[in-house]
């Protein structure tokens, strides 16, 4: 039976082992990024290679082992998606039915005293594995039998913040103290206790308990109309730079990652 290789032997086999976009490494042969790494820096690359066809950037521009883009590279990029990327403004009428329906989202003083246990996902770590400890993590602070306190045991023991070793407290929060994409699952609802599912942030995955709420007041659609057209736009902008990508991948001969579905390292 034949050994296989090490990743550093340079052989074809070990060659194979590097993702790649048209023949452009995404990392060293002695380099293994997590998919959400690799997926970003194929990202980063698709658009590198269309601004320079674009002739936005000049032919020597070459890619980063590490996945940094030059600065000419970032910014050949900027011009390309305001070429590229175009999106329409959001009219009256959207943006009342937006409001409508997320009227909570534009809520003044809501707030809710919550606590958190923080996965963080970080360069190299393995998602898949992460996920299921968090998973695991959030069955059993909401299957507990009511004896003790299984949730700041936990967070003592899992946090990656530092708000564990206070079992996870952060405290009395607004929308505006959190990441966004965080804020979306903690206000606006009526619920409290531990949500039923894991809260994805640009940090990592959290097990959060709502342990009390105050609720708000909310705003008329004038009062929060320049808001609200920017929601819209950032939503659209959003979806039209993952088609655009898309469409680039299409295009491309992509080795060693999955694009589908992937979130651009330009959105947060």
């Amino acid at each position: 039976m034949q050994t296989p290789c090490s990743p550093t032997c340079g052989c074809a086999s070990a060659e194979a082992t590097v993702a790649r976009v048209n023949g452009v490494a995404l990392h060293g042969a002695d380099e293994q990024p997590g998919d959400e790494e690799l997926r970003q820096r194929a990202c980063t690359e698709l658009l590198r290679q269309a601004a320079q066809r674009a002739g936005l950037l000049g032919a020597d521009d070459t890619a980063a082992a590490d996945g940094v883009t030059s600065e000419a590279a970032a910014d050949a990029i900027e011009r390309l998606l305001e070429q590229c990327v175009q999106i329409p403004e959001p009219s009256e009428e959207a943006c009342r039915r937006h409001h409508a329906a997320h009227a909570a989202r534009y809520r003044v003083g809501e707030r809710a005293h919550v606590r958190h246990i923080l996965f963080a996902v970080t360069p190299g770590v393995d998602v898949v594995a992460l996920r299921k400890r968090a998973e695991h993590a959030l069955l059993e602070v909401r299957s507990h039998d009511g004896t003790g306190d299984p949730f700041a045991e936990n967070a003592r023991k899992l946090s990656n913040c530092p708000s564990g070793q206070e079992g996870g407290e952060l405290g009395w929060l607004s929308a505006q103290d959190c990441a966004p994409e965080f804020a979306r699952e903690i206000f606006g609802l009526s619920d409290v206790g531990v949500l039923p599912r894991l809260v994805h942030s640009r940090f990592g995955l959290h097990v959060v308990d709502v342990r009390q709420r105050e609720a708000g007041v909310d705003q008329p659609f004038e009062a929060v109309r320049g808001a609200v057209a920017m929601a819209l736009r950032q939503q659209a902008y959003v979806t039209a730079l993952r088609q655009y990508i898309s469409l680039l991948a299409g295009q491309a001969e992509i080795a060693g990652v999955e694009l589908e579905g992937a979130p651009t390292p330009l959105v947060q």
